[in-house]
């Protein structure tokens, strides 16, 4: 993936019909699965439990930042390993990134692909989350990131939170 897929990605948001229909075709995207336009939720399931090509962090880290990613939700040794080795992923690793995907995709159209909005607020220090940013909470278990990805569907719902 380079910097083009990335913004390609984003850009989709700003159109909904530029939209793939399906969230594991959006999810694929943000996890640079070569195919994603026709993935299926079972199939994205499937890949996601047999582990992902390395290159998965590649849109997220581009979108939010190396530092936000690598180091965070991946380690930098496990990625730079797999990456040398040409082996998956772990299945722990491939969830964290699916995990963090799911987030952002429901930010991104929350935000119409502005990164800007979406790194304001995963940054953001927010009262229900015990004045920790969101980013953190997402990034330190899988139920820290169900916990903020809850807060956004909240807000899209128009729940005051």
């Amino acid at each position: 993936m380079t910097n083009a897929d990335a913004a390609a990605v984003l850009d989709a948001y700003r159109n909904r019909a530029d939209l793939p229909r399906s969230e594991a075709a959006r999810l694929g995207d943000l996890l640079g699965i070569e195919d994603a336009a026709v993935l299926s939720d079972l199939e994205l399931a499937r890949r996601v439990g047999g582990g992902l090509h390395p290159d998965a962090a590649t849109v997220l880290t581009e979108i939010l930042g190396r530092a936000n990613v690598v180091g965070p939700v991946i380690p930098e040794a496990t990625l730079r390993r797999a990456r040398k080795e040409g082996k998956p992923l772990s299945r722990e690793m491939s969830e964290r990134l699916y995990e963090l995907s799911r987030i952002v995709e429901a930010l991104s159209r929350s935000y119409k692909g502005d990164r800007e909005g979406i790194m304001a607020y995963l940054t953001a220090r927010h009262p229900l989350l015990e004045g920790q940013r969101a980013l953190d909470v997402a990034c330190s278990s899988s139920a820290g990131a169900r916990h903020v990805l809850e807060l956004i569907h909240r807000a899209q719902d128009g729940i005051p939170v």
